[in-house]
């Protein structure tokens, strides 16, 4: 039997492969934005990083920057919303 998954998301997202950077107090943890939509994205962080609820997304080849807040996470995989 197969388990349906929900997705509670408002808009829909569109896969994406782009480095970012996580930025927060100064400090900047490497990431890969892996989905993205008006909303929000998903993200894998590089290693098991300390990361804060909320911070800035900054994607530098697409000169973007977001204020995100953390929704979820496991070791390295998370989803945020943009504030």
């Amino acid at each position: 039997m197969q388990q349906v998954i929900q997705d509670r998301r408002r808009t829909p997202r569109h896969r994406v492969f782009k480095g970012a950077l996580i930025a927060f107090q100064g400090r900047s943890v490497s990431c890969t934005v892996r989905n993205m939509s008006d909303g929000g994205a998903g993200l894998d962080i590089e290693g098991s990083q300390a990361v804060p609820p909320s911070f800035t997304l900054v994607l530098e080849a697409d000169r973007v920057i977001r204020r995100c807040e953390m929704r979820w996470r496991t070791d390295q995989r998370a989803g945020v919303a943009f504030a």
